[in-house]
């Protein structure tokens, strides 16, 4: 079993894998970074260089390694679910936790976040939080469908965050 965290950009997916993985005793993987070590670039320029459906291509193969894990924390990019491929292997060997926050605190984070314009493409012509309410509004049901827990991270610390998966699931000592 792995334990599988989705949302948007800027919920802390990354930083709450690390943790939950501490308290679980079980390594953790991040698809975007695996994603752009094995493309040798940003995910930014994967979509620049090749397009959107090259880079959802790489990421549906780094979804298909990660769910053959077992024990492991998986931390998705945000568009990973979205794929019906991805949601099949992801809910075989793990128990998915979507992680939300209002678009104006994700902003927040985004806008705070140094990495995140270099590494990270604009996923809307518009940018900005209308970027993030109209992602959210497109992906709400598949992330609430997918998933078994919902946390909201909201005025949380990332250790709150992942004290709640982990009691949320059941899991853990």
């Amino acid at each position: 079993m792995n334990v599988v965290l989705i949302g948007l950009r800027g919920t802390g997916k990354s930083t709450v894998a690390q943790l939950v993985a501490q308290r679980l005793g079980w390594p953790w993987f991040d698809a975007d970074a695996l994603i752009e070590a094995r493309a040798g670039k940003s995910i930014a320029q994967i979509f620049a260089d090749d397009g959107e459906p090259a880079f959802r291509d790489f990421e549906s193969q780094v979804v298909a390694d990660l769910a053959a894990r077992v024990s492991a924390v998986l931390a998705l990019g945000g568009g990973a679910i979205v794929r019906e491929e991805n949601r099949q292997a992801l809910a075989r060997q793990g128990r998915v936790v979507w992680l939300t926050a209002s678009p104006e605190t994700l902003w927040k984070r985004i806008q705070a976040d140094q990495t995140t314009a270099g590494r990270r493409p604009n996923l809307s012509a518009t940018g900005g939080i209308n970027e993030i309410i109209a992602t959210l509004d497109a992906r709400r049901e598949i992330y609430r469908q997918s998933a078994e827990l919902e946390v909201d991270t909201e005025g949380k610390t990332p250790e709150q965050v992942a004290d709640a998966i982990v009691e949320g699931l059941g899991i853990g000592g």
